[in-house]
């Protein structure tokens, strides 16, 4: 009697995952241990020492704009002694929070991780250069899809570099003022700033001019990373508080910081 043959068996299903929370496109497990790679993964991006100096710069630039605009033009308030003195007082420690947030921060750019070395805002590459013009036409609406970066994209810590050189200018200009009638350490440490500013008054119009791009700079900065999140949707405005971004293992892998081994992902 002949013996029918075993009928193949069915294909295995496409798996279907949401790359996005409105969007489901097909994935293909290609990674070698079954992991779909448009789901999103867990990244560990900013390590504690950045969303440290993160905080601490933030709060202590508020505490230095609004005591620094009232030594400036008192307001509110009358500016007589015990006044003023405390405002002052608040001012430089809130000075020395900010320099010791700068000198910790400086330090991670050389012993962080990718995400926060000073690569990450140097160009290293031509793909890291090139990246400053493509995200500069996603911002003009000039680009429909964003470049693929895991931390820092090109544009963006470009900026930063500006914004670091201002936060030391600051740092020199306000210290300076400060030693005007402080003592003979002061004066010997600030003593040349009033020489290449031109005098008090244009170190002291330097000083209250930086700290009013600075402020434009981070309304421009709360309103970018709001756009960005809304946009890829990795948890951009969390991570600063947790470190965590949230990314499929495809765009990891396509990333110009990216590619990292499977140990650096979190399932």
């Amino acid at each position: 009697m002949a013996v029918m043959p075993a009928p193949a068996p069915a294909p295995a299903p496409t798996v279907l995952l949401p790359s996005t929370p409105a969007v489901a496109q097909e994935v293909r497990r290609d990674d070698g241990i079954g992991t779909p790679s448009g789901q999103r993964v867990r990244l560990y991006v900013w390590e504690v020492p950045v969303r440290l100096t993160h905080w601490l710069t933030f709060f202590s630039i508020v505490v230095l704009s609004v005591t620094g605009g009232y030594i400036a033009s008192p307001f509110l308030l009358p500016p007589g002694g015990a006044v003023m003195s405390t405002v002052f007082a608040i001012h430089m420690g809130a000075a020395f929070v900010f320099l010791a947030s700068g000198i910790l921060r400086t330090y991670w750019l050389f012993a962080g991780n990718r995400f926060s070395s000073w690569r990450a805002f140097v160009p290293t590459n031509r793909r890291h250069l090139a990246e400053i013009i493509e995200q500069a036409k996603w911002y003009a609406f000039l680009r429909k899809d964003l470049p693929r970066v895991v931390g820092h994209n090109a544009l963006a810590s470009g900026t930063y570099l500006v914004v670091f050189f201002l936060f030391l200018v600051q740092t020199l200009t306000g210290f300076a003022l400060a030693s005007v009638h402080g003592n003979a350490i002061e004066s010997a440490l600030f003593g040349w700033v009033p020489l290449v500013t031109g005098g008090i008054q244009g170190m002291r119009l330097i000083h209250h001019l930086i700290m009013w791009v600075i402020i434009g700079f981070a309304i421009h900065h709360v309103y970018s990373a709001v756009l960005v999140d809304h946009w890829e949707k990795t948890g951009v405005m969390s991570s600063i508080f947790g470190g965590y971004k949230f990314i499929t293992r495809r765009d990891v892998q396509a990333a110009r910081d990216g590619g990292m081994d499977l140990g650096d992902i979190e399932r």
